[in-house]
């Protein structure tokens, strides 16, 4: 049995010199980094991290705007040729981008304002279809404890199992998936699109409390409601469901590559274990390497280390205070973990396949597996 951490090789060493495994159960040795962060985050005061950046935002909105009044046009006249479909995964490219800018303002990136900016998320989650109330709740606990087992959302059982324990329980279909979901993983986000639409349609139809309730559903109404209603009315029936198909594929897709090299295949935190804040965020989480580039493709998240010690923290800040945590880091022996994406996917696919053994029927002979499927 595992002992609930799942390392990544890299860095296997300096985790046992800093956590002791006992059994099932995982203590801190000691917190030394606590008072280290205050020094860090006085640095990054310092240099001015921290200013808003409105016109850098304001640009990347209004070049979205263009490309989504450019893709508009183009399917106006194109008329009913299939190179619709290119259109459609423009626009999967296109809400993507979107998603990341109400992701930003949703942690306050953007405006010095506090309601200006929580307006601002909702109305782009709006857009994009998701329900700002329900990611902002998934994604605040996911901040608070990074990949720690209970507690963080994004590492709970689903379709992907992130635990050998919760991937031990699943049988049927569900458990052939688990043993194969590494090399599944990416098609299957090819759902995750739809995923969120339904996920966040359910979240504000439950009897729970959601803050804004009614106004997040009359927003995502009338999103679909005008989305769906232009598609079949400028495209033949087929066409536009092939067109929508397309659409949410590249933008579950685009979404799930983006987000699951940040922390998937970094250790995970036993539930009884409480790191400090330097520890719990950096060891987590992963940054890819590209410079400029790879800030464009994944909305600053290449630079997941720095955000998710510094949140507010605008995008175009986030290269320059890397170089002051990444020097802090080295000084205090903490690892800071940085990986192009195909390593960084290379990794992921391998976690997910290890953590998928554990769905394997323990009756299933290897030997008669490798000949069924020869």
């Amino acid at each position: 049995m595992s002992t609930g951490w799942e390392v990544d090789d890299r860095i296997r060493g300096s985790l046992i010199s800093t956590f002791e495994l006992s059994g099932a159960t995982a203590r801190l040795s000691h917190q030394p980094f606590t008072h280290t962060f205050t020094e860090l985050a006085k640095a990054v005061r310092i240099s001015g991290l921290h200013g808003r950046r409105r016109g850098f935002y304001v640009m990347i909105f209004g070049l979205l705007m263009l490309a989504l009044g450019g893709s508009a046009t183009g399917m106006i006249l194109l008329d009913d040729s299939w190179l619709q479909l290119l259109l459609a995964g423009a626009l999967g490219v296109i809400f993507t981008q979107f998603a990341f800018l109400g992701h930003e303002a949703s942690h306050r990136q953007i405006f010095e304002s506090g309601p200006a900016n929580d307006h601002s998320g909702r109305v782009l989650a709006a857009l994009v279809g998701i329900s700002h109330g329900w990611w902002m709740n998934k994604h605040s606990r996911h901040h608070a404890n990074p990949n720690k087992i209970g507690k963080d959302p994004d590492i709970e059982s689903d379709t992907v199992s992130f635990l050998e324990e919760s991937a031990a329980t699943r049988k049927g279909a569900l458990a052939w998936i688990t043993r194969r979901q590494g090399y599944l993983f990416f098609p299957l986000l090819l759902l995750e699109g739809l995923n969120l639409h339904v996920k966040s349609i359910r979240s504000l139809s439950a009897r729970t409390p959601v803050k804004g309730r009614w106004i997040e559903l009359g927003m995502l109404a009338a999103r679909f409601m005008i989305y769906f209603g232009l598609i079949f009315w400028l495209l033949p029936f087929g066409m536009a469901w092939a067109f929508i198909g397309v659409q949410l594929a590249v933008f579950g897709l685009y979404m799930g590559a983006t987000f699951a090299p940040n922390h998937k295949g970094m250790p995970l935190i036993p539930a009884d274990v409480k790191p400090d804040f330097l520890s719990k965020q950096v060891r987590t989480s992963r940054n890819i390497t590209g410079g400029w580039w790879a800030t464009i493709l994944m909305g600053g998240l290449n630079y997941q280390i720095e955000h998710h010690l510094f949140p507010s923290m605008p995008r175009p800040h986030l290269r320059a205070a890397r170089t002051l945590v990444r020097e802090h880091c080295r000084s205090n022996d903490v690892p800071y973990v940085e990986a192009s994406l195909l390593s960084s996917y290379r990794t992921v696919i391998s976690y997910l396949n290890r953590v998928g053994l554990a769905a394997r029927d323990p009756f299933d002979c290897p030997l008669a597996s490798r000949l069924r499927s020869s």
